[in-house]
């Protein structure tokens, strides 16, 4: 039995940010109507400078596989020039169990958190938007502004970060806008997308504008951390990759609902209901609405297939016995 291996370099060159959110719309879309399986992620943080989380997911099918990424987060390596997030993603055929591919899971972690926030924009932003903020220049930041540089027409970016030089080299790379502050760069956006480690919220409801819709992407899955504060999320019409997953895990819902006193029901809907017609997204041009990302197994297991697909199709990577 042989085992396909993709490199960072074959994912990066596979999985092109447009395909990617095509992926993301179609597995959404899948969950939403009960076809796939996604157990919450297991995290152990024995106290360290990094932690695990295991994601399994499992699609059916004519051609069912199950997919488990397995992914360190450690917070200094942003210091390091390294990507906080390393790891792989296994593939396995669902019938015979046999392994069919390992990719790393640096580059498929960045792009498809970003394509859902390109998703997510395409449905719940208004037409016609344009100015963006993204806060935070590190790999999801510049993620971020691919995706959006993707699903909008021209638009006018602007980033900041805590660390100014960063954000000075992702805008100059970008060909985007450095604001000094969190303000001065959500002032008048029509999207904003969060994409930092914060654990205590920076983003205030009254700086925003009228309409404004929100990705919120970043912050560490403890049901703790969280970028937005209590008030921005109580008034936002709030959709979700997952329900399950943002019960237990987000901290931007989590802590606003023991605040403001709000429940499940705050949840308008899933993304892959939008998709599918069974939930309706943005109802007005003033309505602020907010997609609450929590980067869940199957979009790991779409983005995997995808990669292998197109390999095996332009001879990328390199086949393992195994």
């Amino acid at each position: 039995m042989s085992v396909l291996v993709l490199s960072e370099h074959d994912v990066r060159e596979l999985l092109d940010m447009e395909s990617c959110i095509g992926a993301m719309e179609g597995i959404l879309a899948r969950l939403a109507r009960g076809e796939l399986t996604n157990p919450l992620r297991h995290l152990m943080a024995p106290g360290g400078p990094a932690a695990m989380g295991l994601m399994p997911a499992h699609a059916g099918g004519d051609a069912p596989v199950f997919s488990l990424k397995e992914i360190v987060v450690a917070g200094g390596n942003s210091a390091r020039g390294l990507d906080p997030h390393q790891g792989a993603v296994l593939l396995h055929d669902g019938v015979t169990g046999q392994l069919i591919a390992i990719l790393n899971a640096s580059p498929v972690t960045e792009i498809r958190t970003a394509a859902v926030s390109g998703a997510a924009t395409r449905l719940l932003a208004r037409p016609g938007s344009r100015t963006v903020a993204v806060l935070g220049s590190g790999v999801q930041g510049r993620s971020h502004v691919d995706a959006m540089q993707t699903v909008l027409d021209d638009p006018i970016i602007r980033i900041w970060s805590r660390n100014p030089d960063h954000a000075e080299a992702l805008a100059l790379e970008t060909h985007s806008l450095v604001a000094a502050s969190v303000e001065e760069a959500v002032a008048g956006a029509d999207v904003i997308c969060t994409a930092t480690s914060a654990s205590e919220p920076f983003v205030e409801l009254e700086w925003l504008a009228p309409g404004t819709h929100i990705n919120a992407a970043g912050a560490y899955p403890d049901g703790k951390s969280r970028e937005l504060s209590s008030d921005t999320v109580a008034a936002a019409r709030l959709f979700v990759d997952r329900r399950e997953s943002t019960l237990n895990e987000a901290g931007d819902y989590r802590v606003a609902a023991a605040e403001r006193g709000f429940g499940p029901e705050h949840i308008v809907g899933e993304l892959g209901e939008v998709l599918n017609g069974s939930v309706e997204g943005r109802r007005s041009d003033d309505e602020l609405t907010l997609f609450k990302s929590m980067g869940i197994a199957v979009e790991d297991l779409a983005s995997a297939e995808l990669c292998v697909t197109r390999a095996r199709e332009r001879g990328i990577g390199v086949e393992v016995e195994f």
